[in-house]
């Protein structure tokens, strides 16, 4: 059932699971998005996502929030240039060691942000792309990350503020966030999901290889651009269109 009359507030970054998160909330609600500038090296590419997709969804209300401080704390490969981005590994793909990509804590930042501006506007409910599976080992996208978060909005709000914390990908498979996000027709096609800096994604990022296979179990070629060659099997004439295996 819709209920377009109820404000909520989705986290945007511009990535393929916060892009379905977003199509998720505006099929139901009244959206307001959210995105945050930590100091990324994506920055700029993930804010024109955010725009574009919040275009193309017809979200109007959307806040901007500087969160550099994030990269003045430093400790992550997103966040500080002296850190490298690892390619993707297939040999240690079982993630038991978490990545030199994982933003200490970023996610709390982002909920505490969003529930403020939920406080603010009204909006019941906070949504966030956050995904267990076939993610990076991240320890702040686990259900009971989320939670325990929820018990924290609750006690930390006016008694008459009621915001729910919402993550309706958190148990999804890629894949399947990619065949729910082609049913609500989520815009994939301007998400970014790289974390190297860049028009074009890498196709070699921890990310980008977690996308790219995604796509493939899915059983349909991912729309975004990648800047090499040497794995394009699912379309060998495509300019465009990169398969991982």
């Amino acid at each position: 059932m819709a209920h377009q009359n109820e404000k909520v507030v989705v986290l945007l970054s511009g990535g393929m699971d916060s892009c379905v998160t977003a199509a998720i909330a505006a099929s139901q609600f009244e959206v307001a998005a959210m995105h945050s500038d930590y100091g990324q090296r994506t920055a700029t590419r993930e804010r024109q996502a955010f725009e574009q997709i919040s275009d193309k969804l017809g979200i109007e209300q959307r806040l901007v929030i500087d969160q550099r401080y994030m990269a003045a704390i430093g400790g992550s490969a997103l966040t500080d240039s002296r850190i490298s981005v690892p390619d993707f590994d297939p040999e240690s793909a079982g993630f038991e060691a978490i990545p030199a990509t994982y933003v200490p804590f970023r996610n709390a930042h982002f909920l505490s942000a969003a529930i403020s501006w939920a406080e603010v506007i009204g909006a019941s409910r906070v949504f966030v792309g956050a995904v267990e599976q076939d993610s990076s080992g991240y320890p702040d996208c686990r259900p009971e990350y989320y939670q325990a978060f929820q018990t924290v909005a609750e006690v930390g709000t006016r008694p008459e503020t009621s915001i729910s914390i919402e993550t309706p990908l958190i148990r999804l498979s890629k894949a399947e966030i990619i065949r729910q996000g082609l049913g609500l027709g989520a815009p994939l096609e301007l998400s970014w999901s790289c974390y190297r800096q860049g028009e074009i994604a890498c196709g070699r990022c921890d990310s980008c290889a977690l996308r790219l296979r995604a796509f493939q179990l899915a059983g349909t070629p991912d729309p975004a651009p990648y800047s090499f060659e040497s794995v394009r099997e699912a379309d060998p004439d495509s300019k465009d269109v990169v398969s991982f295996s």
